[in-house]
């Protein structure tokens, strides 16, 4: 059932396509150092963009609307939730906050899972799921054959990442809110391998831009999944495309700022130039900070 089996990726060709996108983006990871150490005064102005499009589009691809002039007040903390969306908004930020101040990597657990889920509570199913009764072990071994993976550095971490987020999605521990789960868990998981993109350029919005393509491929790739035999290279080659994007977006972001702006204020209007405009006619939307639920309780 699950993808993630070390012995079976370790021994699975690479096609070239996919090879080019792996090598793109860890080539891109070593230049990120030079181009945040290059334009530091630009990092502040991308990191609070990022976050705030990361709550609006990871909730939105599920469905979780505010209203536009409450959008940047409730993720940067400057106003109360009034509904239950907009406590899901503020619930992103806060699983954000929470993934980005870990100073040293996390252990992926069930525990870890529930604890984003806590925070990020809510959505819809749209795949067939494991069985509510077989759930917690699945998670269970899930989590430790990623444990396994990383350290035999058999295979790329960027494959071990991708293909433990489509388990996890294929899984669906929960019986709401799994998509914003698997977005959450992929930041958390790229930033332990030092892909520091996701704290400057939104993920879940360049997720929401291909919103048609992301579940096409979810949906090639999860026939045969219980049997065993489904593929997994098409959701490789979108997970590679999506962070290759950020990181082009990235690059493209730094050095559109003048060589040395007189004020801070330069490079906010520069980059708010680019970034917000893509944006602003949108609805946003967000999470909230419940409780946590255990893996079995959601519908089968």
């Amino acid at each position: 059932m699950l993808t993630l089996d070390p012995s079976r990726l370790a021994g699975l060709p690479i096609p070239i396509g996919t090879g080019w996108l792996l090598g793109a983006c860890m080539e891109a990871r070593g230049k990120q150092d030079l181009w945040i150490r290059q334009k530091p005064e630009v990092l502040e102005v991308l990191r609070e963009q990022a976050i705030i499009q990361s709550a609006e589009s990871s909730n939105r691809i599920e469905g979780v609307t505010v209203a536009a002039n409450r959008l940047r007040p409730l993720v940067m903390g400057r106003a109360r939730p009034r509904d239950r969306s907009e406590e899901q908004l503020a619930g992103y930020r806060a699983a954000l906050d929470w993934i980005f101040s870990r100073k040293n990597r996390v252990t992926v657990t069930p525990d870890v899972i529930r604890r984003l889920h806590a925070l990020a509570q809510g959505g819809s199913i749209r795949f067939v799921p494991a069985s509510a009764r077989e759930t917690p072990a699945t998670v269970e071994i899930l989590c430790h054959r990623y444990g396994a993976a990383t350290d035999e550095e058999r295979i790329p971490p960027l494959l071990i990442v991708a293909t433990f987020i489509f388990d996890l999605l294929c899984v669906h521990p929960f019986r709401n809110g799994n998509g914003r789960v698997s977005r959450l868990a992929t930041s958390l998981l790229l930033r332990s391998h030092g892909f520091q993109v996701i704290r400057y350029i939104s993920l879940e919005r360049l997720i929401e831009e291909s919103k048609d393509e992301y579940y096409r491929v979810l949906k090639l790739c999860s026939q045969g999944w219980h049997e065993g035999k489904n593929e997994i290279i098409p959701w490789w080659n979108y997970f590679l495309s999506t962070l290759r994007g950020a990181y082009k977006e990235f690059e493209r972001q730094v050095e559109s700022v003048e060589a040395r702006p007189a004020k801070g204020a330069s490079a906010n209007k520069c980059v708010n130039f680019e970034v917000v405009g893509c944006s602003s006619n949108r609805h946003e939307t967000g999470l909230s900070g419940v409780g946590v639920q255990p893996f079995a309780d959601r519908k089968p």
